[in-house]
């Protein structure tokens, strides 16, 4: 089926000419998280099926806004990422997520499909801006996702996967690593109750969490 285009100069239409079909974004979304490989992409949104991603990114390269690369020590292995236009994406889909925050959640959504790594994406990239210390990494696994957060300079980034090195590894569910996102947990009252499990520093996580909190 030919792709239905609105026809106008207008950039808002011309955005949405490209952005605008059912799952791009959400393609998008996911490589807000780093690099993913094809499968990776299948893996997290299943419903599209191969087809029909494809197509989307096959779009969205020839837009620019994405580029196909060899992984760094397995040239064989190839994963899609973010062009510099593609990261201009980034501050429109945080502020879509804030904005979709305040719609009422339709009753019908199951619960379960909330992603700690989306969590900590979101408010790492909504803390005021400012200094965050020391160099410091937190590897999470909560449920089957594994992801890791990175303070440096003036920026915490969220990124998909385990981390090259962590000072502390948390593994832990959905529940409690809301709960200590939003300071309802600390780091050892959740340890005292076998809700999550840390092996490192837990004086980083802490120094961690109160900056994706955006706590003075």
């Amino acid at each position: 089926m030919a792709k239905r285009l609105y026809g106008q100069l207008c950039p808002v239409a011309r955005s949405l000419d490209l952005l605008g079909e059912r799952w791009t974004l959400l393609i998008v979304r996911e490589l807000l998280l780093g690099p993913k490989r094809f499968k990776e992409l299948l893996a997290v949104l299943p419903a599209m099926g191969t087809n029909r991603l494809a197509e989307r990114l096959q779009a969205l390269e020839q837009a620019a806004v994405v580029v196909r690369r060899p992984l760094p020590g397995a040239a064989e292995l190839r994963a899609y990422e973010l062009t510099p236009v593609g990261e201009g994406l980034r501050p429109i889909l945080i502020q879509l997520a804030a904005w979709g925050s305040s719609l009422p959640a339709d009753a019908d959504l199951d619960p379960g499909s909330a992603r700690a790594d989306l969590i900590a994406l979101y408010r790492a990239e909504t803390r005021p801006a400012g200094p965050v210390g020391a160099p410091a990494t937190a590897q999470f696994h909560v449920g089957d996702q594994l992801f890791h957060l990175r303070a440096e300079g003036t920026s915490l980034r969220v990124r998909s996967g385990p981390a090259p090195t962590a000072d502390i590894r948390v593994e832990t569910d959905l529940d409690t690593f809301q709960q200590l996102v939003t300071a309802e947990l600390t780091p050892a009252e959740a340890a005292e109750r076998g809700s999550a499990h840390l092996h490192g520093d837990p004086e980083t996580l802490t120094r961690l969490l109160t900056l994706l909190r955006g706590a003075p």
